[in-house]
């Protein structure tokens, strides 16, 4: 039964987030912090945004024989998805149709989909295929059992799912996204690695810290903040699905900029970094030699599970230098990542305090103001279509 005390405060904090996000960019402030630790808000988001919205889950390219699969949550869903036999990108729901134990963990590559509890299996399409012993309950019709499909979708070479059968297609809601980007070709970048990680933070925070470029020089004082200046960025209004800001400069390291093969990027563009917040949780930064990306999943309102990964374009793996790059690289991010971490986890130690209260947001967050305006908008929609 809802305490009705909590739904009070949660509802309180929905309208002061609505009414921070009605200001204009020029006085805009940074959200309240109770968003950061409510688990009502949390609950809010699960409902609102995370068994909505289109969710990356990774490369397509990490699925390369039938049977490989990754695993993810959307909201309170385990999914799992697939390379089938036909080689097809399958998405389905990661729960047994017999006492709903989750089937499968991370990523590997299975002949079968087989219950850890009660060893039903079930095909790479979702049949079942065995059940010891239920034959002898006469009741039980094994032909009736397959697993929940869920929606799947690629797009730039990355695996998309949603739980919403309505929801329009991935392509469609990042078609300008499309335009922005298309000379990088993204599709055919190709991961080296993938890692998971879980930090002592809001999922938002972690997001947040991603989409905007006015900390480097600071929090990233040791690693990549002495190359960078803040006059290089520029932070153009964001869209619906997706917030994006540029940073051009001449790389600190090679494969920051178009490889000489390179004859997709002209210009400007051979030196410029795309840095991308696709909603809600897909973080991609873009240069014309490399990627490197998280997908986040909410664990708490104190906990967020990261899916890091990355990689180079195609002229640098057919570089002969390819694994001192990717070596270099990896070391980079790595360093990167540690002072992100700090970073984070000192925002959500701080948004506990009494006398914590939102600042205002520089020109240079432009992108965190379009990620508040976009959670409020959603929790909005899903406040509405409730009391209808």
């Amino acid at each position: 039964m809802a305490n009705p005390a909590r739904t009070i405060a949660v509802q309180a904090l929905v309208d002061e987030l609505q009414t921070g996000c009605e200001r204009s960019f020029g006085d805009a402030h940074a959200m309240p912090p109770g968003v950061y630790t409510s688990p009502e808000f949390l609950t809010l988001e699960e409902r609102a945004i995370f068994e909505r919205e289109w969710q990356c889950v990774g490369r397509a390219s990490a699925l390369k024989v039938p049977g490989d699969y990754m695993t993810a949550r959307l909201g309170a869903q385990p999914i799992v998805v697939l390379r089938d036999e036909q080689m097809q990108l399958k998405a389905m729901s990661n729960v047994c149709l017999h006492r709903m134990s989750v089937l499968l963990e991370g990523r590997g590559n299975v002949r079968r989909i087989v219950c850890p509890y009660h060893a039903w299996n079930y095909s790479l399409d979702g049949a079942l295929q065995g059940a010891p012993l239920m034959d002898r309950q006469e009741g039980f019709c094994k032909e009736s059992y397959k697993l929940p499909a869920v929606r799947c979708e690629e797009w730039q070479g990355w695996i998309y799912v949603t739980l919403d059968e309505n929801a329009p297609p991935v392509h469609a809601q990042l078609a300008k996204l499309n335009e922005l980007i298309g000379a990088y070709g993204m599709s055919d970048y190709i991961e080296t690695f993938n890692e998971e990680h879980v930090w002592d933070t809001n999922w938002k925070i972690l997001a947040e810290n991603f989409m905007e470029s006015y900390h480097l020089p600071m929090l990233h004082r040791a690693t990549v903040g002495p190359h960078s200046r803040l006059d290089e960025m520029e932070c153009p209004p964001g869209y619906p699905a997706f917030n994006y800001h540029w940073i051009t400069k001449e790389a600190s390291l090679p494969i920051g900029n178009a490889h000489p093969d390179n004859t997709r990027l002209t210009g400007h563009w051979r030196k410029t970094t795309a840095l991308l917040a696709i909603y809600p949780t897909h973080l991609v930064t873009l240069t014309p030699g490399y990627f490197w990306y998280l997908v986040l999943q909410p664990h708490g309102v104190d906990r967020v599970h990261i899916s890091f990964g990355g990689g180079l374009a195609p002229e640098f793996v057919a570089d002969t230098e390819a694994n001192a790059h990717m070596t270099t690289l990896k070391k980079l991010l790595d360093d990167v990542n540690a002072e992100d971490k700090r970073g984070v986890e000192a925002v959500f130690r701080g948004v506990h305090a009494p006398l914590a209260k939102p600042g205002h947001l520089s020109h240079l967050e432009r992108p965190n103001y379009d990620f508040a305006r976009y959670i409020a908008s959603k929790i909005a929609a899903a406040q509405l279509a409730k009391t209808h």
